[in-house]
């Protein structure tokens, strides 16, 4: 009688293709599967990299879900358990042992992970599909598996599971790879010392998120005239160059807050002001058209103010024009990550607008960072972030650049 485990498929999403050239994992899943390939359990978390995301035009993933997220040594223990006395499988078995050997090599652990220990359904296709190609997705769609959100490692592992439940109804018994599945029994793992984090999933599509201003107390010491509350508004004017207030912009406002003594509904009068300010700035012509309230709706929102805000702010008379962040010729500007138009391209642009690129460093003479993803983990924004300069997205950087060219007319 076998007494086995079964098998351990896993996938991981990366912030590249090479684990030696500094890449990491940044989402890892593991799908079990009995001796016969039934399901017997799942597995996810997000990780923290501590580093730039890469390609998240691919993966999906962004900073702001990783930022909170365990490292993977907070999760090493975990995912070893999970992997213990099971035969390793993966669509492209290399990759994934790769990046996972790699992972365990850094927190100082010897992973007993080899490829001849190991199943790939992107090998096995070969032998056990009449397939054209032998991606994930061809795969699947050939052998009848469902494949949803193609690039999520718990998608794809539970894709790569229903991929080697179908081998096992065809290669006969006892399997091919039985003496794995007697190897993968006895094979031991070193013991783990880190404290263990719970896993963090990716954030459900349209599922509402608790606005920055909750986690102020409400119940501060009231200052009904905050004459001090220009550093909050100055730190506020930072965080709305893009229209974007990032989870470090929120931590640095609700710092700033409490530092003040500034409980919600000051914060909320702030934020009143303030986009009372933007519609008097909006309104020096007489005129607000519709592509203006729009953007003043959507400050609101990001403001946590209610729908009646905007007209509220665009009928106050007696509100000066608040004087918003613009860029100046010579003015060093610095791009991070992998943005979505090339940096090249963004580099050529700033340089016709008479701006200065640094592209190796951040440091105090540095106007703004400019990145995909105004989260990002990776060393120059928070470098940025240290000195007090903003991280804003390549749309607010494009809106920018044509306010400094309309400033040279």
């Amino acid at each position: 009688m076998r007494i086995m485990n079964g098998y351990a498929v896993v996938d991981v999403e990366t912030t590249g293709l090479l684990p030696g050239m500094h890449h990491r994992v940044v989402e890892v899943a593991v799908v079990h599967l009995d001796v016969d390939g039934a399901v017997t359990g799942e597995w996810c978390t997000l990780l923290n990299p501590m580093r730039d995301l890469g390609p998240q035009r691919i993966h999906r993933i962004t900073a702001a879900e990783v930022r909170r997220a365990p490292t993977f040594g907070q999760i090493a223990g975990e995912l070893a358990a999970r992997l213990t006395g099971r035969v390793v499988v993966a669509h492209n078995l290399a990759f994934d042992l790769g990046f996972l050997t790699a992972e365990f090599d850094r927190v100082g652990v010897g992973a007993p992970l080899e490829l001849e220990s190991g199943l790939c359904t992107m090998a096995l296709a070969e032998t056990y599909l009449d397939s054209p190609s032998r991606s994930l997705a061809t795969c699947c769609r050939v052998a009848g598996v469902t494949l949803d959100h193609a690039h999520s490692a718990l998608h794809d592992a539970h894709a790569a599971a229903g991929l080697l439940a179908v081998y096992l109804t065809r290669c006969g018994r006892p399997e091919p790879w039985a003496h794995l599945l007697t190897g993968a029994a006895g094979r031991e793992w070193p013991p783990f010392e880190e404290p263990v984090r719970r896993p963090v999933r990716r954030a459900v599509a349209g599922a509402e998120t608790e606005h920055f201003l909750a986690r102020l107390v409400d119940k501060l010491p009231r200052v009904h005239e905050p004459e001090g509350a220009e550093p909050y508004l100055a730190v506020l004017d930072k965080a709305m160059l893009d229209r974007y207030v990032s989870l470090s912009e929120q931590d640095e406002l609700i710092a700033v807050a409490a530092s003040l003594g500034l409980d919600r509904p000051t914060v909320e009068r702030l934020h009143l002001g303030y986009l009372e300010a933007l519609a008097a700035a909006a309104r020096r012509d007489g005129w607000v058209g519709e592509s203006e309230r729009a953007e003043l709706r959507d400050v609101a929102a990001i403001l946590g103010l209610p729908d009646d805000a905007v007209t509220q702010a665009l009928s106050a008379s007696k509100t000066p024009a608040r004087k918003g962040f613009r860029l100046q010729r010579g003015d060093r500007v610095v791009f991070t990550g992998d943005t979505v138009l090339p940096r090249e391209e963004w580099e050529e642009r700033a340089l016709r607008a008479g701006l200065v690129v640094r592209p190796d460093h951040v440091s105090g003479r540095t106007r703004l960072v400019v990145a995909a993803d105004a989260d990002t983990l990776s060393v120059k924004a928070r470098q940025a972030r240290e000195r007090g300069i903003p991280v804003i997205t390549e749309a607010a950087f494009h809106r920018l650049l044509a306010a400094l060219s309309r400033d040279d007319w």
